[in-house]
Formats: C-alpha cells, structure tokens, sequence
C-alpha cells in the first residue's frame, strides 16, 4: 500500500540550534528531540500581574496531538522502513561531535547543510518507496531555531551545497530566533577570529561566504532569489529579560532590543513575513516552547488566509505649542511609534504578533519618511509601517463561518524637536495621536472572500461590523482621532495553501 501525501501536511524536519561548549554538544545529543518536545507551565502574567500557569506541551506533542504527526523513532532506533507523510524527523546534525557517539569534531555550517541535503531525500525515499505519484507529491518543512536556521539557509542558498534536486523540495521554511543579520554584542558584531566554540558561525563576512554570497555582508539577511521569500516565516523573540545564559550576560550584552541573544532587527529575512512575540531566546519563556510560537508555526504552514497590515498615513497632527511655533516659521522635528498587537478570536493565553514600545519592537518613523519624502536622501515613497503579517486557519473557527481576530493600533510621539533643541514645555511625553482596536471579520464564500470590520472602542467586538472599504490600491480601514490623526490601514487578504 503506497502512502498517501495529503497537502498541506508535509513531513517536518527539525533543525535545532548551537551548541557552545562540549558539555552542551553531549547534552544536546543525550536527547532524542533536540528540544522540539520541551514545553512549559508558565506565561508571563494574568491580569494581577502574576505569573500564570499554562500547560504548552511542546510543539512535537502538539502537532502529535492537534494533526496526528508521528515521530520517526521505533524501538530505540531512528525508522529505517516505511515513514509516514506525517512525520517528524530530528535533524542530528551534532551526533558526530558527541564525545561518546562521534568524533568530537563539530560539524561546520557547511558539512550540516550538506548533512540536510541528503536527509531530505533519504526521508523521501522512506516515505515514497519509490510510488511515481508520492515522488510527485512528496515535499517537506524544514523548521529551526536560532543557527539552525542558518544551516538550513546555508543548504538552500549556497549553489555548493547539497543537490538541486533535495532544494527543489523544500516547501517552506518556518524559524524561530534565527540571526539571519548575525549575532551583535555591545553592538559589536560577533569577530571572524573569534573561532572558540565556533562562534564566529554569526560574523557576517563569515555567514556571507557560506550562505554564497560575494563578499555582501550587507545583504546577509538576503535569500538572494534562491528561494521564494513570502513562504520563509521569521519569528521575532522580544523578550530579553528571561534569557539567563552565562548568568544573564549575555542578555546584558545582547540589549533591550533583543531575545537575550538576537537583536530584534537582526531576526529576520528580508521581504518574509515574520511575528514579534514577547519569548526569549530560549528557557522557561523560551520561544520554542511557546504557544505563540506553536500557533505561528502551524498556522504558516497549514493555514487557508494570509493578511497583510501596513499603514498609510495622511496627516499627522501637531499639539497647539507645537502647531504655533511651525506656524512662526521654525523647524519642528518628530518621530512616532506606530505599535501593533493581533490576537484572534478566544486567545486567552497568546498574540500571534506584539510590537509595544515597552519590549523596543515598536515600529519607528520619523515625520518625513512619512509625509515629506522629497527631504529624504534616497527614498522616493514613503515608508508606509508595514504592521503585521498573520496567517488564518478556518480549523479554529469555533463559532459560525468567518476568522475574526483584532488589531490594536497605538500612535504616539518620541519628542518634538524645534530648531534643533528638545522641547518639552507643554507637550506629555509619549502622548498618543490614535489608539483603537479593530476587529476584523473574513468570510470566504461561493463570490469570494468578503471582510468586515468594526472598532471595539465604538461598538461590541462580537456586532457583525461593516464591509472594508475599497479603492484603487484595494481594501483599507479609515483611522482617525479627534486629534486630527488621519491614515488608513491597508489590508492584503489572499488564499493560502491552495
């Protein structure tokens, strides 16, 4: 009997991430999942500003349970025979370095991408058996954490690597905490000669020659048109706080702006879609054990909707003070955060995608990216804050036949600067230009896909809400404040998986 490969649910390889010293090598393959079966009891606060316990069984267990995926262990040994489509498998890239199994020697970035290549057609082979149709059908996810995501950029990008063949199977790429811009301490970027460990795996000169670039460190963060960057998801840890490694140095060293380890900027590929959550870079708050990490990953790779949010903004208002001295002629300066946090419908315990100001992933702009582009070097259209990316499955539907989720929308000020000189005689720092939630409703049907929307401060988020406004650049929500704000909240809504 040949097995059947039902799209969208493709085998899964994970790729875990580094391990530093010997002791974690040997720790690291001591276990049979590499950290994909972790889970946790805890989210970070209820409405008391305690502590919550939250049973997230892992995402392994998760997928076991939710879409009955199996792992490809049997006896004690990894399945030599038959592998189900709905498989599981553990990427033991570092077994070799394990100073009972292997050899002590750690593998290169390298050596573990061509490592890669040549799993994904031995998992084809176990699962096909050599069935034309399953051949055809047959594709997989690689998901990783942090370097492992490297070795799978590595194996995709770099023409040197593996075969044309195992790359052309790879459906999408989901991961978590990757430094796909290197790794920066104290703002320095990790030295080239820092071979201890192989830490220098995160200098950029270094990830430009084995991701196969000519000598662009600049463009690290680049698939540089070797693989299709809407189906690579990037999931941005904010929270560095709880990332305890090295007795918390690296956290200090890493900044506010960061997991702990991964600067926020530094996580994330260019032109992919990606989500901001407030997880470390790993432990008990740690981003793979999460369940916003968990509902991110599955919902990218098995969802029905992607929705795109980014705001176009049409006037921004000035407090009187300030309003005054721009009308006597003086420079006014200012820049604004633009801060966004999406939640579907009955998530009690998660946020598919947070960007606030108090964990530093709010989106900065300053007034002429925004309104007077002419004055900036090198832009030629605003840089419209491109909010968030969410994917849909009508799998969660729990009541009737529409995805609803929110969007909460905050506007404020960083400071006004007048002649070069701050200002703060009259103004309230971080004062908000607009702040509301929308709650949007998509239904698919017989003539397409309809969105509604209403804004909860007006209305109960549960009223049925009106039809999106359209117009010649397509669908947007109107946004305004008594203020004075003024923009619109442009959405792209597309099938996905189809």
């Amino acid at each position: 009997m040949r097995t059947k490969i039902s799209h969208p649910f493709y085998p899964i390889i994970y790729v875990r991430g580094y391990a530093m010293t010997q002791s974690e090598i040997d720790a690291t393959v001591a276990t049979p999942y590499m950290g994909f079966n972790l889970g946790a009891t805890k989210i970070r606060q209820n409405w008391k500003g305690k502590v919550k316990r939250h049973i997230f069984e892992s995402p392994l267990i998760r997928l076991m349970k939710d879409y009955k995926y199996e792992d490809n262990y049997q006896y004690g040994h990894e399945r030599e025979g038959k592998l189900s489509a709905r498989s599981v498998i553990v990427y033991r890239y570092y077994e070799q370095a394990d100073s009972e199994l292997g050899n002590d020697k750690a593998p290169t970035v390298r050596e573990a991408a061509k490592g890669l290549s040549d799993l994904i057609l031995d998992v084809r082979e176990k699962i096909c058996n050599g069935h034309p149709q399953a051949l055809k059908d047959f594709k997989v996810y690689l998901v990783a954490h942090s370097m492992g995501g490297l070795v799978c950029r590595c194996f995709i990008q770099n023409p040197d690597i593996g075969t044309a063949e195992s790359k052309a199977l790879v459906d999408k790429v989901f991961t978590y905490a990757t430094p796909h811009y290197g790794i920066e301490m104290a703002g320095l970027n990790v030295p080239s000669f820092m071979g201890l460990w192989d830490m220098n795996n995160f200098n950029r000169d270094k990830m430009s020659d084995y991701l196969g670039f000519s000598n662009e460190p600049d463009r690290v963060n680049d698939l540089n048109g070797t693989f299709d960057p809407s189906r690579f998801f990037c999931l941005v840890g904010t929270n560095h706080k709880d990332y305890d490694v090295a007795a918390g140095m690296s956290s200090t060293l890493a900044g506010e702006m960061s997991d702990g380890l991964v600067k926020i900027s530094n996580a994330v590929v260019r032109e992919a879609p990606r989500a901001y959550v407030y997880r470390s870079h790993s432990g008990h708050f740690g981003i793979v054990n999460s369940e916003e990490g968990y509902q991110n990953l599955t919902r990218f790779l098995f969802g029905d909707y992607q929705v795109d949010g980014y705001i176009e903004v049409e006037e921004l208002p000035l407090p009187p003070s300030i309003r005054k001295s721009f009308n006597d002629g003086k420079e006014v300066r200012a820049s604004y955060y633009f801060e966004t946090t999406l939640s579907p419908r009955g998530a009690m315990t998660y946020k598919l995608t947070e960007r606030k100001k108090e964990t530093y992933s709010a989106i900065l702009r300053q007034f002429d990216e925004l309104l007077k582009v002419e004055k900036v070097d090198g832009l030629n259209k605003a840089r419209s804050p491109f909010m968030f990316s969410a994917f849909l499955q009508s799998k969660n539907i729990t009541v009737g036949k529409s995805s609803v989720f929110s969007v909460d929308l905050a506007v404020s000020t960083t400071e006004y600067e007048i002649d070069g000189f701050l200002f703060f005689d009259h103004t309230i720092p971080g004062e908000y230009l607009y702040r509301n939630t929308a709650v949007i409703r998509i239904t698919s049907g017989a003539d397409g896909i309809k969105v509604k929307y209403n804004f909860s401060d007006d209305s109960w988020g549960e009223s049925p809400g009106s039809e999106i406004k359209h117009d010649d650049k397509g669908m947007y929500i109107p946004l305004s404040s008594k203020k004075g704000f003024k923009a619109r909240l442009r959405l792209v809504v597309k099938p996905w998986n189809e």
